[in-house]
C-alpha cells in the first residue's frame, strides 16, 4: 500500500483540497493576478487537477526515502537499510540494471574494445556490489565500499555507452509524448461538453472519452481512414468538426446524435424527426425541471424517449423555446451524415447549417463515437460523482434528483419499447 498511498491517494487528496480552497464560490470578473489564477482554476478544473497532482507527485517523490512506512513490507525498500543510505541503495540498484543492459546490448563492442582483464575487474565489482546489497543483515560499511568501487569502474569502463541523465529525461519525455499523441490521434480522445445541446443525455461540464477507432481512425492531413467503417449507425452519438463554411467555427468540435444517412429524406415536425416518411417511434415521459449549467433559474422541458436502431435515448423540448412546426424535407447527400441534438429546441445541428438550408457532416469531419463520462462538474464546481462512468449510449437516465414520476416514466417507456424491426426506417426511394 506504500506506493498507492503516497503517490496516488495523498497527491489526489491534496490537489482536490487545493482546488477547493482556491476556486471562488461564484463567478466574478478577475482584477488581480491571484483572482485571474482563481478564475482559471474554476474555468479549467481538469487541467488544474492534473497540474496540481503532478506538482504534489514530484514533491513527494523527491522525499520518498523519508516518508513514513518507507521501510515497511511492499514499499520496495529494505527495513534494515538506514534512512540516510536509502537513496544510495536505490541508485546502486539502478547502477546494476544499467550496467547489465549495456553489457547485454553492446556485448560485441565491449568484448572488442575492453581488454579481458578490464572486463573481469568490472564484473567482479558488480558482483561485489550485488552481494553487499543482498547481504543479511545489511552492513553499511561493505555496501558503501562496494558501491563506490562499482560506480568508479562503470564510469571508467562503460562511459562510452552510458546515457547522460539529461538525455534519459528527454528520451523518456519524448516517448511519453509520442505515445500520448498516437493514442489521441488513433484510439481515444477526451472532450468537454460546453453547451446544453445534448441535454439530458450529456450535461454541461461532462468530460467524455471518444472512441476514434469506431469509424476508422483518420490519417492526419488526408481524407483517408484506416479500417473504414463509415457511415455511423443511426442513433450513435458522435463527435465531429463543425462543417459549416463559417471560418470562425471551422475548427470547433461538435457532438450530436446521428439521425439520417446518405440518400435519406429527413423531415422534422415540432422537433420530432421522420426518415423517408417514417416517424421515429417515441414515448412521452413527462415534464422535467432542471438547472442548465451554472444558471440559477429553473428550466422546464417536456421529455420524450425515442427508439432508433439499437438505441433508446431521451430527448427534451424546452417549454419557452418552441421549435419550428415543420422543417424539411432535407435530402442527405452522398458522403454525409445528418445529426440532431437531443435538446431539440436548443441545438445548432443539421437543420440550422448553411444559413438555415440544412446540411450534413462530411465523412472527413467525423472524429469518433462517444463512449462514457469520465469526469463531470456540477453548477457549484464540485465533482458530480453520480455521472462518473455513465455510458453515453447506454440505458437512458436522468441526473440525480429527478422526480420519481420521471423515473417511472422512463421505465414505462423502456417496457413499451418497439421490437427491433420497427425501429429502423425504410430504405430511401430510388425515384
Amino acid at each position: 500500500m506504500f506506493w498507492p498511498l503516497w503517490f496516488v491517494v495523498v497527491p489526489l487528496v491534496l490537489c482536490m483540497l487545493l482546488v477547493w480552497l482556491v476556486k471562488p464560490a461564484q463567478d466574478f470578473t478577475p482584477v488581480t493576478l491571484f483572482e485571474r489564477f482563481q478564475w482559471e482554476v474554476r474555468d479549467q478544473q481538469v487541467p488544474a487537477y492534473i497540474l496540481f497532482f503532478t506538482i504534489f507527485e514530484m514533491v513527494l517523490y523527491s522525499y520518498r526515502h523519508s516518508l513514513p512506512f518507507v521501510g515497511g513490507p511492499g514499499s520496495g525498500a529494505r527495513s534494515d537499510v538506514p534512512k540516510n543510505m536509502r537513496e544510495d541503495f536505490e541508485h546502486a540498484g539502478q547502477l546494476l540494471e544499467e550496467s547489465e543492459r549495456i553489457l547485454s546490448k553492446n556485448r560485441a563492442r565491449v568484448e572488442r574494445e575492453l581488454p579481458a582483464a578490464a572486463r573481469d575487474e568490472l564484473r567482479e565489482g558488480l558482483d561485489q556490489l550485488r552481494e553487499a546489497m543482498n547481504a543479511k543483515p545489511f552492513e553499511p560499511g561493505p555496501f558503501s565500499a562496494a558501491y563506490e568501487r562499482a560506480s568508479r569502474l562503470v564510469g571508467r569502463r562503460l562511459n562510452p555507452w552510458q546515457k547522460g541523465e539529461f538525455r534519459e529525461y528527454v528520451e523518456s519525455i519524448a516517448v511519453a509524448v509520442g505515445v500520448a499523441l498516437l493514442l489521441r490521434t488513433f484510439v481515444v480522445e477526451a472532450f468537454k461538453i460546453p453547451s446544453g445541446s445534448m441535454l439530458p443525455t450529456l450535461q454541461i461540464q461532462d468530460h467524455i472519452f471518444v472512441n476514434k477507432l469506431a469509424y476508422g481512425p483518420a490519417i492526419p492531413w488526408t481524407n483517408l481512414r484506416l479500417l473504414n467503417s463509415l457511415p455511423p449507425a443511426r442513433g450513435d452519438v458522435m463527435v465531429f468538426e463543425y462543417p459549416d463554411p463559417n471560418p470562425n467555427n471551422e475548427r470547433q468540435d461538435f457532438i450530436k446524435r446521428v439521425i439520417a444517412l446518405e440518400g435519406d429524406t429527413l423531415t422534422v415536425e415540432n422537433g420530432h424527426p421522420s426518415i423517408n416518411g417514417w416517424r421515429i417511434p417515441n414515448c412521452r415521459i413527462g415534464w422535467y425541471e432542471y438547472h442548465e449549467g451554472t444558471e440559477p433559474s429553473t428550466k422546464r422541458s417536456e421529455l420524450y424517449m425515442e427508439f432508433l436502431g439499437n438505441f433508446a435515448y431521451i430527448t427534451q423540448f424546452e417549454e419557452d423555446r418552441g421549435s419550428e412546426p415543420h422543417q424539411g424535407p432535407y435530402k442527405v447527400k452522398p458522403g454525409e451524415t445528418w445529426v440532431m441534438g437531443d435538446n431539440r429546441n436548443n441545438s445548432s445541428d443539421s437543420r440550422a447549417w448553411n444559413g438555415g438550408r440544412g446540411g450534413g457532416v462530411p465523412d472527413a469531419n467525423i472524429k469518433g463515437r462517444a463512449m462514457f463520462v469520465w469526469l463531470s462538474f456540477g453548477a457549484d464546481g464540485g465533482v458530480t460523482w453520480d455521472r462518473l462512468a455513465t455510458n453515453v449510449l447506454g440505458k437512458p437516465r436522468l441526473p440525480k434528483g429527478a422526480s420519481p414520476e420521471l423515473l417511472q416514466g422512463i421505465e414505462k417507456c423502456l417496457r413499451e419499447r418497439p421490437p427491433p424491426n420497427q425501429t429502423l426506417p425504410p430504405p430511401p426511394s430510388t425515384h
